[in-house]
């Protein structure tokens, strides 16, 4: 091996890296349009969840009679838990009935 080849340096490459000043730029920009990209986002799901909260705020509503309603239930039931079977598999059959009409009617 010759002295010149001992302590010879690697060929550089005409490649440039982007400075420090750009390289944050560019991140900066990715970080922004990220913020962007999870307010669409957002904004989207609470479109989507929209009737689920509707829903569950008219519930909230009747919180405390559904309650009283739910112990009068209970006392029943535990008297007579047929007639309370029975009640039940007639409120079902109708809010499937009730459902089928709304599609039917659209």
């Amino acid at each position: 091996m010759s002295a010149d080849s001992r302590t010879r340096l690697p060929a550089r490459r005409d490649v440039t890296e982007p400075s420090r000043a750009e390289r944050k730029a560019q991140l900066e920009a990715r970080i922004e349009q990220q913020r962007i990209d999870i307010l669409v986002e957002a904004s989207r799901y609470r479109e989507a969840s929209r009737p689920i909260d509707k829903g569950w705020q008219a519930l909230m509503r009747f919180k405390a009679p559904l309650y009283a309603l739910g112990g009068v239930l209970l006392l029943k039931s535990a008297r007579h838990p047929n007639s309370l079977l029975r009640v039940a598999k007639r409120l079902a059959a109708g809010a499937l009935l009730l459902r089928r009409a709304r599609r039917l009617l659209r």
